[in-house]
């Protein structure tokens, strides 16, 4: 099989969370990677939109165009694309493997990153609060925790990811110093 053309020409299916994570820690600076559209589902108001060039980088001075999910069919038989990833949970999987399809249908790879490569890495012990999806509760765990921490005398930070309501790039970071 012959290499693919560079850059690898790539579609990241998200909900406006691990997808716009995995671009930035992955492909933002990849320059064998041009990401050509992020494809949203779960979160009303974001397809439509563009992912802000101030956070996408000097590579992608008009930031990155978010299609609704459904626009992948589309997108792949009007687009080149080499690759499509999929980066968000809360899916069956008849519906991960329906978008495999689609994606393998229209010649590209299909793509599930492992967890090692987006991951932060830190000089700090880490206590992580994951959820199988959005509303089970993580922020109250958190605050829990946090307030736990304290008792024994630390001085927890909380980390994370901008949530895509409103202005992303506004969003860019989150510190929590108070809860």
């Amino acid at each position: 099989m012959p290499p693919l053309p560079l850059p690898r020409r790539v579609v990241i299916l998200g909900a406006a969370g691990r997808d716009f994570h995995n671009f930035l820690c992955c492909y933002r600076d990849d320059p064998s990677v041009e990401v050509v559209a992020f494809t949203a589902t779960q979160i009303p108001y974001i397809a439509g939109r563009r992912f802000p060039a101030s956070l996408a980088g000097a590579r992608y001075p008009d930031g990155i165009p978010i299609y609704p999910e459904t626009a992948l069919p589309t997108l792949l038989a009007t687009t080149p694309i080499d690759e499509v990833v999929f980066a968000y949970s809360d899916v069956t999987y008849h519906t991960l493997m329906r978008l495999a399809q689609t994606a393998l249908a229209a010649g590209a790879t299909f793509t599930l990153l492992s967890p090692q490569r987006p991951m932060l890495t830190s000089q700090r012990p880490v206590i992580a609060v994951c959820a199988v999806r959005t509303g089970c509760g993580k922020s109250a765990v958190t605050r829990r925790v946090v307030h736990l921490l304290r008792q024994h005398g630390e001085r927890p930070v909380v980390l994370r990811h901008p949530m895509p309501y409103g202005d992303l790039a506004g969003q860019r970071v989150q510190r929590f110093a108070t809860l």
